[in-house]
């Protein structure tokens, strides 16, 4: 069975979709087996925008799993939250299709990135977070961090819940896409490492190069 990761972000726009196909590639390069999987797709209708993202980076192209919708087995047209983005579609989000998906994945590959929809506390429902999800099924995480003003605050808070939850940090992805301004990019790149050094100690930051314009 795969190692399955769910990677996630300290917001919507902190270039989740390029830091997991940039992963994935990496993975591959290391001789792995890897494919990436949407938690739950919004602003879309039959395939994944974001899956499409993964497999230009990763150069694969889509692949059978894509086709079939194994990759993104839940997806609404209207780009917001999972919870509104299910009531306007007037569908309720099954779980369990996730979980089955990612299990069928975890079958064929050596390893399955699971990518989130927006941050940590992006609502399933109104009492079930993204991160109840990641902790109730005891995956590990990849987060996302980034360097632009601001950001600072969103990373501790989301790794404040991270450490409050048990869940596991196997990685740190520093996207690099963001630093516009030098002085305050390299303060908030260094504050956050010292943080993890203290809270999560291990913990690797990976510097993801800046490439191309971002999703």
């Amino acid at each position: 069975m795969a190692q399955t990761y769910f990677i996630s972000g300290i917001d919507t726009d902190a270039g989740k979709s390029f830091c997991a196909g940039w992963w994935a590639r990496k993975l591959m390069d290391e001789g792995k087996r890897v494919i990436t999987q949407k938690f739950i797709q919004t602003g879309n209708r039959e395939f994944s925008e974001d899956i499409e993202v993964h497999r230009k980076l990763m150069g694969t192209g889509m692949l059978p799993e894509d086709l079939d919708h194994t990759t993104a087995p839940v997806i609404f047209s209207y780009p917001c939250s999972p919870q509104l983005a299910a009531r306007i579609d007037g569908r309720d989000i099954d779980l369990n299709l996730i979980d089955e998906a990612t299990h069928k994945l975890s079958e064929r590959y050596d390893v399955v990135l699971v990518e989130g929809a927006g941050g940590l506390m992006v609502p399933v429902t109104d009492d079930f977070f993204t991160i109840d999800y990641v902790s109730s099924r005891n995956l590990p995480l990849v987060f996302v961090v980034h360097g632009a003003l601001g950001s600072i605050n969103h990373a501790i808070l989301s790794l404040e819940a991270i450490k409050a939850r048990g869940i596991k940090l196997a990685c740190v992805l520093y996207n690099t896409f963001y630093d516009t301004d030098p002085m305050i990019a390299a303060d908030t790149h260094g504050f956050i490492e010292r943080y993890i050094t203290r809270h999560f100690p291990g913990t690797e930051i990976v510097d993801v190069p800046k490439l191309t314009p971002q999703t």
